[in-house]
């Protein structure tokens, strides 16, 4: 979602604004823009499209000025072009926004009666006048933006600096993160820990309903009330993040790549030295007393969740539901007291998931979080934290942060199920042994690309692709499916294969391509049932599975891709790779913008 950046100080801003706003390009944008006080003056420059075009604008037309804010828009109301791009201002208010204003039609007419003019379709522009009308009536900056975010409906993360003011940016949330960044003899403010990398170590992350004000000396925070508080600050190792693509052509293919190493750190958290069982932190539940887990979340990590619940109720004989985050709080569930919530995101601020997760607090569950951002709203917000160590991940398109999220819930089950006495210890140190070997097993399957390339080609000319999956795999086929959406824009959709039958069999043909996800398991003869139904219309298959199942297809029709085998716990992570790389593959013969689709955000931090 929309990126922002600010920094009062000594030296001239725009640079590293700049600098701040391309550690935000991953979250996904379509205009940028800064804005910086020059001898009192508020200037400002915007464009729409990419980082490169505000850089050439400011290069054109420099922008000085120790003190600015920065942008990347991501459009929600008002098309993407320079005019709704942000900063919007006036001669004596510039801010930048993320979140939605829900009450903005009334309070713009409110403005208009007062004689403010408006130029974009956004919602906006009425903070700034809104701001703008009470400093006209003597209020402080502070005072002024007070009174605004008392009047306003919906979420915001603000920057904001002020004509006539050349030592002062205020900062506030609500539904939306911002973090403050330290330095000497200069203050920042961030929308995460990445946007301030390049400017300092220190960080502190803003609470619901904040407010901060910021010199180039000094920081204060304002609670919700209005009442002086401190927020701890974190010391961050940034010098250690390095967001480089090294050798590979897309972030999206280095961190596809990057999978084993990063599956080895989160179980490494999680193993104990022996790999023979799984050392969790301290409930402070007890799980054999949990009569329901709901698991809740987001595109992605809503098919994780698919995954875990096979896991769960399989391994640990807990009965599960799971939600998507977006739906979850409008059907009003009943919960039963003391059941747990368990909510898997990758940056910890999607406000569907923070919505859902203040649901569940209401109705007495206890929560738990999946997450890689130990500092984000919801890591704060939850009784306990599981961390996936997949660190940055800049492409929009999820890949390492699924394959680690899978790899915490399966020792989460297998740690589960043997407290709750369904799984023996004898198994778990089995099962445990299994997981020791899984990075190992996934840097294996990513040497099926090679093969996967040739399927990429004929899948690349497809307009609608089914896949096809049963069990664990049925998930892997909607994620599949979804990964082939979001980079290539083909249409795609994912179904467990015994509904093949019910409805999309009467899409096939020899133009739609059909990908089967098979390891060879308990449920291989009935999927190969299925695939024989393919082939009797002609579709095309492709057939991801192992040497065993690769021996009982012999089709002509039938495209193999062929990983070593796994044990079925762990075949969910490893399949993943090969369904990334198709659609990776596929994308790139296409030529869209893997790294940063169209119309797609990496964290979504408005409803």
């Amino acid at each position: 979602m929309c990126g922002i950046i600010g920094i009062v100080g000594r030296e001239a801003v725009a640079p590293r604004l700049l600098e701040g706003l391309q550690q935000l390009e991953y979250r996904g944008y379509d205009s940028a823009g800064l804005s910086t006080l020059v001898d009192g003056r508020i200037e400002r420059r915007r464009t729409k499209g990419k980082l490169v075009n505000l850089k050439n604008v400011v290069g054109n037309n420099p922008l000085p000025g120790v003190l600015g804010i920065g942008h990347t828009r991501w459009a929600t109301h008002g098309v993407p072009n320079e005019t709704n791009a942000h900063p919007h201002c006036n001669d004596n208010v510039s801010l930048v926004h993320n979140g939605i204003i829900e009450n903005h039609d009334e309070i713009r007419q409110e403005l208009i009666a007062l004689g403010y003019t408006f130029v974009s379709d956004t919602d906006t522009e009425v903070l700034v006048h809104l701001i703008d009308s009470y400093l006209q009536k003597s209020s402080s900056p502070q005072q002024a933006v007070q009174q605004t975010l008392q009047k306003v409906e919906g979420a915001y993360a603000l920057a904001i600096l002020f004509g006539g003011y050349n030592d002062l940016l205020i900062g506030a949330r609500r539904g939306s993160p911002l973090a403050v960044g330290y330095g000497e003899g200069e203050m920042y403010l961030g929308s995460d820990q990445l946007a301030l990398m390049p400017l300092t170590q220190r960080v502190s992350y803003l609470e619901e309903g904040d407010l901060a004000v910021l010199t180039s000396e000094s920081v204060q925070i304002f609670d919700a009330t209005g009442q002086l508080v401190e927020r701890p600050v974190h010391e961050k190792a940034s010098e250690n993040i390095v967001l480089s693509k090294g050798n590979f052509q897309h972030f999206m293919l280095k961190e596809i790549h990057e999978q084993p190493e990063v599956i080895r750190q989160t179980l490494a958290s999680l193993l104990n030295e022996e790999h023979d069982a799984i050392a969790l932190p301290d409930l402070p539940f007890a799980i054999k007393s949990v009569p329901k887990i709901t698991l809740i979340a987001c595109g992605t990590a809503y098919y994780a969740c698919m995954v875990a619940k096979y896991w769960f109720e399989e391994m640990a004989q807990i009965p599960v539901e799971v939600d998507l985050a977006s739906e979850f709080r409008y059907r009003k569930p009943p919960l039963q007291e003391g059941g747990l919530a368990i909510f898997i995101s990758q940056s910890g601020e999607t406000a569907d998931t923070l919505a859902a997760h203040h649901y569940a607090k209401k109705g007495g569950q206890h929560t738990l979080a999946v997450v890689n951002v130990a500092e984000s709203s919801l890591a704060r917000a939850v009784d306990v934290v599981l961390q996936t160590l997949a660190g940055p991940e800049i492409g929009v398109a999820s890949t390492k942060a699924f394959t680690t999220q899978l790899s915490v819930l399966a020792c989460l089950a297998l740690a589960w199920g043997v407290e709750r006495g369904t799984i023996t210890k004898a198994e778990e140190k089995r099962l445990c042994a299994v997981l020791a070997q899984l990075p190992e097993a996934v840097r294996r399957a990513l040497k099926v690309e090679e093969a996967i390339q040739q399927s990429a080609l004929s899948l690349s000319r497809a307009r609608d692709v089914l896949y096809l999956g049963r069990g664990t795999s049925y998930p892997l086929a909607l994620e599949g499916a979804l990964k082939l959406k979001e980079i290539s824009y083909i249409h795609a959709e994912g179904y467990a294969a015994g509904e093949m039958k019910h409805g999309p069999i009467a899409l096939i043909d020899d133009q739609v391509p059909v990908i089967v996800i098979a390891p060879h398991d308990r449920f291989f003869d009935k999927t190969l049932s299925n695939l024989k139904e393919v082939i009797a219309r002609d579709g095309p298959v492709t057939l991801i599975t192992d040497q065993e199942g690769c021996a009982k297809v012999t089709d002509t029709q039938v495209t193999p891709i062929v990983l070593e085998d796994a044990d079925p716990y762990i075949t969910p992570i490893v399949y993943a790779v090969p369904i990334q790389l198709l659609a990776y593959h596929t994308a790139l013969r296409k030529g869209t913008d893997i790294d940063q689709p169209r119309n797609l955000a990496k964290s979504v931090t408005v409803e």
